[in-house]
């Protein structure tokens, strides 16, 4: 049966825009259940990867049968990486409670500028005159959504949530770097289990040192964790995991700029977190740039 689960997934993935738009999308509920739940960074990032192992195991275990198993070098890049995603969750999740959850999602987007500078600086992947004509603007819609230059914005702490976002940034393009260099063949949900399970610990001793994670949340926290899981990290990231590969990177790119879009949209909808008018020009900017880079880049 989970035999018959992968191969559907990996028939579904043979339309792979609207499966990532959908991936997309359903990653963007994670900000929302996060902050519903009310926990440490460190206990929400912990749980978010443990709730979402018992759906991902018996998937990488039909896969494993029909596909094989990764190499070493693989699980050695997809463990790495999973340590980057928790320091990237334990960053995110402090930044929505102090920057709300659309403005950390869209800070967090940073990232589509972000990778291609690690390219630069470690491949030495050229960039092209679009990408360095666009930085400027980028900065500069970051700036404006953090809400440097103005009172009364939306968010407990905007500059704080801004170096929060950040940082989570940065430590989630080195989490996308790291996944390319598992190479086009790995198999995915197997990879992906190994990513969650070393988050989890990650998370766990990199929460300890930072608010604590608290093992018994709950039934309602643990409740809303366990749809971020569901939602974010089994649906939303698998479907992304599935399609990615079979798109070009810059389109992918760009259709993992419908998070961020539909975080704003719900934080405006459910929570009340409506950003400032200068905070909507500077996420504006962030999500146009982004786009500008990644769907309209050249072709190789």
């Amino acid at each position: 049966m989970m035999l018959n689960v992968v191969r559907g997934l990996n028939a579904i993935a043979e339309r792979p825009v609207p499966v990532a738009a959908v991936g997309a999308f359903a990653v963007s509920t994670s900000g929302l259940f996060v902050a519903l739940s009310a926990t440490s960074p460190g206990t929400a990032s912990f749980f978010r990867c443990v709730f979402a192992l018992p759906l991902l195991v018996p998937l990488a275990v039909a896969e494993r049968r029909h596909r094989g198993a990764p190499t070493a070098r693989q699980y050695g890049w997809a463990a790495a990486a999973g340590v980057l995603f928790a320091a990237d969750a334990l960053f995110w999740t402090q930044a929505i409670y102090e920057v709300g959850v659309g403005l950390s999602a869209v800070l967090v987007n940073t990232q589509v500028v972000m990778v291609p500078l690690l390219a630069r600086l470690i491949d030495r992947e050229p960039l092209s005159a679009r990408f360095v004509a666009l930085l400027p603007v980028v900065v500069l819609g970051t700036v404006l959504t953090g809400g440097v230059f103005e009172s009364g914005v939306a968010g407990t702490a905007p500059i704080a949530g801004t170096i929060h976002s950040a940082l989570a940034a940065l430590c989630y393009s080195a989490f996308l770097f790291l996944l390319r260099r598992g190479g086009p063949h790995q198999p995915p949900v197997q990879s992906y289990v190994t990513i969650m399970g070393s988050a989890a610990a990650a998370a766990l001793i990199g929460g300890a040192l930072w608010g604590g994670v608290t093992l018994i949340p709950g039934w309602g926290p643990a409740g809303w964790l366990a749809l971020t899981a569901i939602c974010g990290q089994v649906l939303g990231w698998l479907l992304v995991a599935l399609s990615s590969p079979l798109l070009r990177v810059e389109v992918s790119s760009a259709l993992l700029l419908l998070t961020p879009v539909g975080a704003l949209l719900l934080a405006a909808v459910v929570l009340g977190q409506v950003p400032s008018a200068w905070q909507a020009i500077g996420c504006v900017l962030i999500l146009a740039s982004a786009y500008w880079i990644t769907a309209r880049a050249p072709a190789t």
